[in-house]
């Protein structure tokens, strides 16, 4: 079902392409987030990781602090904080700080960890990172709410009488989310734990076709946890969206970006199988957008594309952007700026009594 309301937001991984200024990319990362906060957006959420050098924010939190005192509105998530990476004690107790800090805009986005290389340099057995998300996550949630110390021996870390010295600025919590691919595992996690559920491969051509049976695995999850079925409305889906004012004019922007990211990012840096070395940005696009639900074109076509996917999903509550540098400043800006202007009223009943008067 379609809510009353839908958000949007942005997921930064972020994308910057090995051999530039790190220092410039971050700053320009920050005052992207500072110009959505302007444009109306609801989110950003911000990556961690620890190789492959184009994401290069190694602690969401510090950032996400950083982009809290230049923001007033927009709420700030980790996006997300790979649980087998730390002591879920020292998780909570930093997103306690970030919630209070911004005044109650943090949120917790959690997942195993996503590159390879991250855990080799930690020397943790990926076998185990799904298995170790789930029992963090399930001791944060505890530390966030529970009035009794806690004492507990997990698979990789122990709590001895642990209790947080802050309760969070959000009761009983801030808003946490898992992150989910194609496989139920991230759908099901947050339906046991009764969290929100970040959708980051709903774009592809195979993520567009497990939509239809994603949510189910949290409900079943829910079930067999002993709790209420989850809502809809913590559920985000992450789009690559690249709009303009015709089709044409957003198919010339992406070149030669789109190819770059997919070539040099996908393809060379993660060896990501459904990313195939491409010689065509233009081709690149179409098949992009005809075998996948990335939207390169007008305000128009992301609105249909929007109730596609809410059609076949059966509804979710937020669009997430994937934060990209596919073309120059000047024109990666005018995409967010034409969303805000002409999609998000559409879904956010800004214009229907404009349109009654």
């Amino acid at each position: 079902m379609l809510p009353q309301r839908l958000g949007f937001g942005i997921f930064m991984a972020p994308f910057h392409r090995a051999g530039e200024n790190p220092t410039l990319a971050l700053r320009r990362d920050l005052e992207l987030i500072e110009s959505l906060d302007e444009l109306g957006y609801d989110e950003a959420w911000v990556g961690e990781h620890h190789s492959g050098s184009w994401e290069i924010i190694s602690s969401p939190e510090v950032f996400l602090a950083a982009a809290g005192e230049r923001t007033k509105r927009i709420r700030l998530g980790t996006g997300v904080v790979s649980i087998p990476y730390h002591n879920p004690f020292q998780t909570a107790d930093r997103m306690v700080l970030l919630d209070h800090l911004t005044r109650g805009r943090a949120m917790l986005g959690v997942g195993p960890g996503a590159l390879p290389a991250d855990a080799a340099f930690m020397n943790i057995d990926p076998q185990k990172q799904r298995p170790q998300m789930d029992e963090g996550l399930g001791i944060i949630l505890r530390l966030l709410t529970e009035e009794e110390p806690i004492t507990y021996e997990g698979s990789w870390f122990e709590l001895k009488n642990a209790q947080l010295q802050l309760r969070p600025y959000q009761r009983p919590h801030m808003p946490v989310a898992v992150a989910s691919t194609i496989s139920p595992s991230g759908m099901t996690t947050a339906g046991k734990h009764g969290v929100g559920v970040l959708s980051i491969a709903s774009y592809s051509g195979e993520g567009l076709q497990a939509l239809p049976n994603q949510w189910s695995f949290a409900e079943k999850a829910a079930a067999d946890a002993g709790r209420p079925a989850p809502s809809r409305a913590g559920w985000r889906v992450v789009l690559p969206i690249h709009l303009a004012e015709s089709r044409e004019e957003a198919f010339r922007d992406v070149d030669p970006g789109l190819l770059q990211w997919n070539n040099e990012y996908f393809h060379g840096t993660l060896k990501h199988p459904a990313f195939k070395l491409a010689s065509d940005a233009q081709e690149l696009a179409q098949q992009m957008t005809q075998f996948g639900a990335p939207v390169i074109g007008t305000p128009d076509d992301l609105i249909a594309r929007i109730h596609q996917l809410q059609e076949v999903s059966g509804g979710f509550g937020t669009v997430l952007l994937l934060a990209h540098e596919w073309c120059d400043r000047q024109k990666t800006m005018k995409s967010y700026e034409l969303l805000a202007r002409y999609v998000m009223p559409r879904f956010q009943d800004l214009t229907s009594w404009i349109d009654r008067s």
